[in-house]
């Protein structure tokens, strides 16, 4: 048995312990729960988590990258995201969508792709994620993991899977992301204890909170039965000072255009974009992160294994958000000329003043309070590994995960503000815009009027897998067959949001009662009722936002500004109305049910001083995608009816698809030091779910024989297929030292663009009360083709016995076909860290760069994220086998997130989040 036989001697001979031998059987595609011993070598340490991590990579069969935690409980980083970006080939952002970005790396993606083409797993097995931000549950809703809601004390390593194998999941257009926990058979001692306690200091808020996680584990003296217990409770305060423009539209002397009278009067402006809103966003946040991981592990017999494990992670994220905004579309967007002396730049009006006019308010104030906003994630799931004979291995896994992102509530409300007129300058996107309305913000106006009280409620996204797979495995004797690796893979994946809410005004009467408001009264309501728009029912108190507020952007725009506290929105929103029947929203409804099927032949292949593995992966996808149409009767079958906004009536679209993916993976041992590597692969990735199904905006046509209008999601969206060719050369010169170079290359022969696309919608007018399929020319999610091309590479040198350095660098050049960028792709990417461990103090200190990347479409404009910069440092002292404490700085040089539209002169949005230290003190035993 030559595979056999060279598994087992590289476990004895590497003698790296149960995580980094774990990790190579998932590097691998092998299965990972049996046993391995720990009483020869335990290796511990900064040092230790390198050479782990670089035998990994230089035994798999495959390209792969790893992490390896430097001791229970302490990966390199506080978030695993981190510890993923020092890796080449692999970038990370702070945010889903286009909110921009937070203090907390949240998305991993791989070689020029967006995180939605990224797979992420747990031990081999998917896991359904939840989003806390509103807009990523319903408008921006990937496929991507949140890896806010992954602790990075529950990992013992992550294994990065550059190209594909037959064997592995499909799912990742480029490769995937294991993350790879302890089991309980693998420790050493019969009991084992580790706890971390500390607390996180966070400068922007000026708040210190607690940190706590501990591990407990406990074996039989027969290593037949272990179970293991690993919890966290991670509190963390956030703010975030921003100055924002939201959108930019265009000025046009087009028929019907309500910017027609400036470009009239004013040609030179024709054409030229305006910034939309312009606003000074104040965001504060408390995250509260608890769960664990139970797991139990079953050793019968030395031939079968079972291993039982369940999940929980649980973030509260309770936020309150204040948006001061200019507001153009009363402007420029009114067909309000700006005054002479305006400035055009990069076809952009980056300057201008606005003359005031008697009663005319230039600005909105939006607060959003979301007092119990959420995300969630768990799982359960089922391991055996059983070896027949010794020629025979079967493997099983059988499980169930969800996930659920939740917005259960916002109390909100958009004040009408402005003075006399109004004025903006865009400065670029190192410097925050400026604007101003012309009044004093640091308390409410006279003049302040609700504008509306709005808001979706009710929104529960969940996301939920359950999958069951068998997995053999055949040894051969002899020949340059080693063994014959198949098996089948059965999953369900079901998204679904129902039951959404969008609260409007109400009156309230004597009795507490909603009533009907009335727009023919002054403030909505009748006589005798409470209206949300008549000032003695607004709160009656005011804070400011904080004395060093935007501190460092440059710029003029409101500092100093007013705000009611999140209680006092909460005890006004009391003047809503959030009637589950006649404010449901379906607008915001759709489910999404995804079956899958999978079989594979690998054929692994073993020479003198070369391997690799040869198959092929035969995936059958069906997927139905539910709509609700704005139209019908009362009459059509499954309408919701009752709502205010009108009938909508549900629409189910089907397709199946079929998907044949090939792979090699070839590794050739060029000298003792010298590995390189070579591999074609076909994979696949599903779309976004906000591309599939979502909102919809339709204008109807005449009749049958016209055609409408207007944007949606696109239900017949294929998955994106990539063909992709790797190479790579790897040079393991010295202990813990390595000098590789790879190249890539990924023709996406189906990707996901924007454009227009004839779609079919269900229909109603008088003439078709029981619906026609009418025929949209819609904006909306394509097909499309591109490519992407790169080059990675990295050094790893160890400095003496105390010392190291690690270096990487990554290019990419990826593009649609029509030459538009893809989502994600930075140009390139660098990493830089240096260490020192003895006995007792190690330090270590890490930089990252990434260019500028195309981060998607919002408000109709594009939202690009510029070049960033991080530093972040550890120091840590081990007084003793048992204590040991750490400090940790994350975004030491308080860097700022810049992004802009089209150009430079057309900012987004600039923001800063601060600096984080952590301080802790463990215990083992």
């Amino acid at each position: 048995m030559k595979l056999r036989k060279s598994v087992l001697s590289a476990a004895i001979v590497l003698g790296l312990g149960a995580a980094q031998a774990h990790a190579q059987d998932a590097a691998n595609g092998q299965s990972a729960d049996t046993p391995k011993d720990l009483d020869k070598v335990v290796v511990t340490g900064i040092r230790g988590s390198v050479e782990k991590s670089l035998d990994v990579k230089r035994d798999a069969k495959a390209h792969v990258e790893v992490v390896s935690a430097e001791d229970i409980g302490k990966m390199p980083d506080k978030n695993v995201a981190d510890s993923l970006q020092r890796l080449p080939g692999v970038t990370i952002s702070s945010a889903g969508a286009s909110e921009g970005g937070f203090d907390e790396n949240d998305r991993v993606s791989m070689r020029g792709t967006n995180p939605s083409l990224t797979l992420t797993q747990i031990n081999g097995h998917p896991v359904s994620s939840g989003d806390w931000f509103v807009l990523n549950q319903s408008d921006n809703a990937g496929r991507s993991v949140s890896y806010t809601l992954l602790p990075s004390s529950l990992v013992s390593q992550v294994v990065v899977h550059k190209t594909s194998q037959a064997k592995l999941a499909e799912g990742g257009v480029t490769g995937s992301v294991d993350i790879i926990t302890r089991k309980p058979l693998d420790f050493a001692k019969t009991f084992t204890g580790n706890v971390s306690i500390g607390g996180v200091y966070s400068d922007l808020p000026g708040k210190t909170d607690s940190q706590f996680s501990a591990l407990l584990n406990f074996r039989n003296e027969a290593s037949t039965a272990g179970v293991m217990l690993q919890l966290f409770d991670e509190n963390r305060s956030l703010r975030r000072d921003g100055v924002e423009v939201l959108g930019y539209d265009r000025i046009s002397n087009a028929a019907g255009s309500p910017t027609k009278p400036v470009a009239d009067a004013h040609p030179d402006l024709n054409g030229v974009w305006y910034p939309r809103m312009i606003g000074a966003a104040l965001f504060e946040q408390k995250r509260e992160r608890r769960g664990g991981l139970l797991e139990a592990q079953f050793k019968p017999s030395d031939d079968f294994t079972i291993d039982l494990s369940g999940f929980v992670s649980k973030l509260d994220a309770s936020n309150y958000n204040r948006n001061y905004l200019l507001y153009n579309p009363r402007t420029i967007g009114a067909g309000v000329s700006p005054a002479p002396g305006y400035v055009v730049r990069n076809n952009t009006l980056v300057s201008a003043v606005i003359p005031g006019a008697a009663g005319t308010q230039y600005g909105l104030y939006d607060m959003i309070a979301r007092p119990d906003e959420k995300a969630s994630t768990t799982y359960l799931s089922l391991d055996a590994a059983w070896r027949v004979s010794d020629s025979f291995n079967l493997d099983f896994k059988l499980g169930t995960s969800t996930g659920h992102g939740e917005t259960p509530t916002q109390n909100v409300a958009e004040w009408r503000v402005g003075g006399t007129g109004a004025s903006w300058g865009l400065n670029g996107i190192d410097e925050a815009a400026s604007f101003s309305l012309n009044e004093n913000t640091s308390a409410p106006q006279p003049n302040l009027a609700l504008d509306w009280i709005f808001g979706l409620q009710n929104l529960d996204i969940e996301d939920k897998d359950k999958w069951g797979q068998v997995d053999a495995e055949y040894f051969f004797d002899k020949g340059a067959l080693s063994s014959l690796e198949f098996g089948v893979r059965f999953a369900n994946h079901d998204r679904e949001s129902s039951n959404v809410i969008a609260q409007g005004p109400g009156c309230i009467n004597s009795s507490g009662a909603v009533v009907p408001f009335d727009w023919s009264q002054a403030y909505w309501c009748p006589a005798g009722t409470r209206s949300p728009a008549d000032p003695a029912n607004w709160p009656g108190s005011h804070s400011n936002y904080p004395g060093d507020f935007g501190s460092g952007f440059g710029g003029s725009f409101p500092r100093n500004v007013w705000y009611f506290s999140a209680d006092d929105m909460a005890a006004y929103n009391a003047l809503t109305t959030r009637d589950p029947v006649g404010r449901r929203y379906p607008v915001y409804e759709f489910g999404l049910k995804e079956k899958t099927s999978a079989a594979y032949a690998q054929f692994n292949l073993e020479g003198d001083r070369w391997n690799g593995n040869v198959g092929v992966r035969v995936v059958k996808t069906s997927q139905d995608v539910l709509q609700y149409l704005a139209g019908g009767t009362t009459g059509t079958p499954g309408a919701i009816q009752g709502s205010a906004f009108g009938i909508y009536t549900p629409q189910v679209v089907g397709n199946d698809y079929t998907d044949v993916l090939p792979s090699a993976n070839f590794k050739f041992d060029i000298t003792d030091d010298l590995v390189a590597r070579l591999a074609v692969t076909k994979t696949l990735a599903r779309p976004d779910y906000s591309a599939l199904a979502g909102g919809l905006s339709l204008s109807p046509p005449n009749g049958p024989n016209d055609v409408g209008g207007g944007s949606s999601s696109n239900p017949n969206l294929k998955p994106i297929r990539s063909t992709n060719f790797d190479a790579a050369l790897e040079w393991y010169y010295a202990p813990r030292a390595l000098l590789s170079a790879s190249v890539y290359y990924m023709d996406l022969s189906s990707y996901i663009g924007r454009g227009q696309s004839t779609q079919q919608f269900l229909t109603f007018d008088q003439a078709h009360p029981d619906g026609y399929l009418g025929n949209y020319l819609v904006t909306s999610p394509i097909n499309t083709k591109g490519s992407v091309k790169g080059l990675e590479l990295a050094v790893e040198q160890p400095i003496g016995d105390n010392f190291g350095i690690s270096a990487n660098y990554s290019y990419t050049n990826a593009k649609e076909d029509n030459g538009h960028p893809l989502l994600g792709a930075s140009r390139n990417v660098f990493n830089l860290i240096g260490y020192f461990e003895n006995d007792h103090l190690n330090a270590r200190i890490a930089y990252n760069y990434r260019s500028h990347f195309y981060n998607g479409i919002d408000r109709l404009s594009a939202f690009n994220q510029d070049d960033t910069r991080n530093v972040s440092a550890s120091i840590g002292w081990k007084f003793n086998d048992m204590v040991s404490i750490s400090l940790d700085g994350m975004n030491l040089t308080n860097e700022k997130l810049k992004y802009y539209a089209e150009n430079t002169d057309q900012p987004r949005g600039i923001y800063t989040n601060g600096r984080q230290y952590y301080f802790n003190v463990r215990f083992s035993f």
